[in-house]
């Protein structure tokens, strides 16, 4: 039997609210703490306890850690979800099951192993009994580490960790986990491939989940005020500003200088956070997509009264109440059109855990310099689930609180300033904020019509000037928002665009069109709204683009439809909606059923092209374009190069 070394997935089934969390986590963070690339993904239902719930543990040296479809070993301990979890095994797999479960077992082309679970820790005098159920799930994380070489020093370390230094609970775990291992290695005979060896490959690096870095990034960025209402998934958001304020915003003195309100909704968060932003404070709220519907209004009036201040979104899927536990990418077309009337959002679109913590700063940034909301969407997958990152960082850069005038500004200028007047071009205002004491500063902050100094008017002109300076902010804010990633590939025939957490999965997909279908591809991964230069040129390059999402109806490809309409024949769109986080497997597949091969007639007309579109910039010549009167310029254009 051949050895499958640091390349298998890990499927645990048990009951929601059976506590086997600290166990799952215990399991990831050790194999991490070995060194070897991992991540998990904890899939659950939406009551409180009972339904059967999973908790899957993807292994890969090469880092390839998006979800597996496949499930290579499998540890059962709930009767309820038995018969399915023995069927999802692959063929050659192993199944760890509690042995009490009498259920049974009729394949014969995997490894069994039978767990002792309740007699084990019945056994042990040091375990109260209703604490029997919570540490029994450290039996089987024992028995698994003894099979497949999980190193016992690394899992005290996670358990320190976890259990923030406490000897008691470190013990007690430790030593029910320390008991299976022991039973394994006298009574288990290894049968199936899976083995772990140490590596280096998450030296420098650190696990954590989307939400807590968004929460440290935002601290980090100066937050002051966040309003907030619990919905799954956001609620640990907001729950980590509470951790990490009072430990990362201390004063001497003991006074606070933040506010974290529990709001009676979703809408009042919004309202309150709004309030504490027109009032000069750094405020933020977190939601998801049913939340962000009951804020709307609210979006509305700081977008037209131009408030800064930064909205969370951690999607889930919908419509509606949809399935609150799962992940998507569905709240994309509704976030950039948020509000009734012409409105336009500022969008930031974090790929990893690492840029939740950097957006969480940089919001703040980008909201007071636009004076505008700022939406940050993330999705369940990433805010609520661990992932390796590298370290996060103290902004080097100082915060931009963006045009605001001061009372030494208001005597320069003789207080000649309108709240709403565009004196710089740009689209952005000056503004003042309560605290300021020079006599004109002040000024009506409303949400209906109204002139360039904030006086009430319902006169068509001067409304049409004002909405299209708004309209300007877009441009604007294109200097400000983070560009997109560029992943190159050398000898690339198509494009993918994508944005979020779907990079992983996308990463493998693109490995495996390589080796096995002979397509290379290049990625570009967005991480705002409005686009930049990087996605006209990008676009431009390919004659196909894959647009991958995580959504029914191709929400990204809906926007890039409407800002790209010259090249929409080159779009298509890959989407996935069954709430499960991106794999590479829907990625490949949805890539190859609209692949269309590129005909080496076809390639010598695509580099003529190129040369000509190369010609033509160089010559100051007009854009080609789809038009037989298009091409015509463009040759006649490099015939006059040519004789230069």
């Amino acid at each position: 039997m051949n050895k499958i070394v640091n390349d298998f997935s890990i499927t645990v089934g048990t009951k929601n609210g059976s506590g086997s969390s600290t166990a799952n986590n215990t399991i990831l963070r050790s194999i991490f703490k070995m060194g070897i690339p991992v991540s998990g993904k904890n899939l659950f239902p939406s009551n409180i306890q009972g339904l059967p719930t999973w908790y899957t543990i993807r292994v890969n040296k090469d880092g390839f850690i998006a979800r597996k479809e496949t499930s290579d070993i499998v540890i059962a301990m709930n009767p309820d979800s038995f018969a399915k979890d023995l069927a999802s095994v692959t063929p050659g797999g192993a199944f760890f099951y509690a042995d009490d479960i009498k259920q049974p077992i009729t394949r014969v082309d995997i490894a069994i192993y039978p767990m002792p679970i309740k007699s084990i820790v019945k056994n042990d005098p040091n375990v109260p009994s209703d604490y029997r159920e919570l540490v029994g799930n450290m039996v089987y994380v024992g028995v698994l580490a003894q099979v497949i070489g999980i190193d016992l020093e690394t899992i005290r370390a996670a358990l320190t960790f976890h259990f923030k230094g406490k000897q008691k609970p470190i013990d007690m775990n430790f030593n029910a986990l320390k008991a299976g291992a022991d039973w394994a290695a006298t009574n288990l005979e290894k049968k199936d491939p899976f083995q772990l060896e140490s590596m280096d490959k998450t030296e420098g690096l650190i696990m954590a989940d989307g939400n807590t870095a968004a929460a440290i990034g935002s601290i980090f960025g100066g937050v002051q005020f966040a309003g907030w209402y619990p919905i799954t998934p956001a609620s640990s958001l907001a729950e980590a500003l509470n951790d990490y304020l009072p430990v990362l915003r201390k004063r001497e003195d003991g006074k606070h200088t933040y506010a974290v309100v529990q709001a009676e909704d979703e809408l009042a968060a919004l309202g309150m956070a709004i309030g504490a932003g027109w009032s000069g404070l750094r405020s933020m709220t977190s939601t998801s997509g049913p939340g962000l519907s009951l804020m709307t209004e609210f979006a509305g009036l700081a977008y037209y009264a131009e408030v800064p201040v930064v909205v969370w979104d951690v999607q889930r899927i919908g419509p509606s109440t949809g399935l609150p536990t799962r992940t998507s990418q569905g709240d994309l077309t509704f976030t950039a059109f948020i509000g009734h009337g012409d409105s336009h959002s500022v969008i930031l679109l974090p790929g990893d855990v690492y840029e939740c913590f950097e957006f969480g700063w940089k919001s703040f940034d980008i909201a007071e310099r636009l004076q505008t909301p700022v939406f940050v969407l993330s999705d369940l997958d990433m805010g609520m689930n661990q992932w390796m990152s590298k370290p996060f960082q103290y902004p080097e850069t100082p915060m931009d609180r963006g045009k605001i005038l001061w009372e030494k500004d208001l005597e320069e200028i003789k207080g000649n300033w309108g709240r709403y007047l565009d004196k710089d071009g740009d689209a952005i205002p000056y503004r003042t904020i309560p605290g300021n004491k020079h006599p004109l500063s002040s000024y009506f902050t409303r949400g209906t019509g109204h002139d360039e100094y904030a006086k009430y008017t319902e006169d068509s002109g001067i409304y049409i000037k004002n909405m299209e300076r708004l309209a300007h902010k877009q441009i604007t804010a294109k200097q400000y928002v983070p560009a997109p990633v560029l992943h190159e590939k050398k000898g690339a025939t198509v494009g993918i665009i994508a944005f979020g957490s779907t990079e992983n999965a996308i990463f493998e997909a693109q490995a495996q069109l390589e080796q096995e279908n002979g397509i290379k591809s290049e990625l570009l991964r967005l991480r705002a709204i409005p686009f930049t230069k990087e996605v006209d040129a990008f676009i431009e390059k390919y004659d196909q683009v894959f647009v991958v999402e995580m959504n029914r109806d191709g929400q990204l490809l809906q926007i890039l439809y409407t800002e790209y309409p010259q090249y929409a024949t080159k779009f298509k769109s890959v989407t996935y909606h069954d709430g499960l986080p991106a794999a590479a497997k829907w990625v490949r597949e949805g890539i190859l059923a609209k692949y269309e091969p590129v005909s080496s007639k076809q390639k010598t007309v695509n580099s003529k092209q190129t040369k000509a579109k190369k010609i033509a910039v160089k010559a100051k010549a007009a854009p080609v374009t789809s038009s037989l009167k298009g091409k015509k310029a463009v040759k006649k254009t490099a015939a006059k190069s040519k004789k230069k």
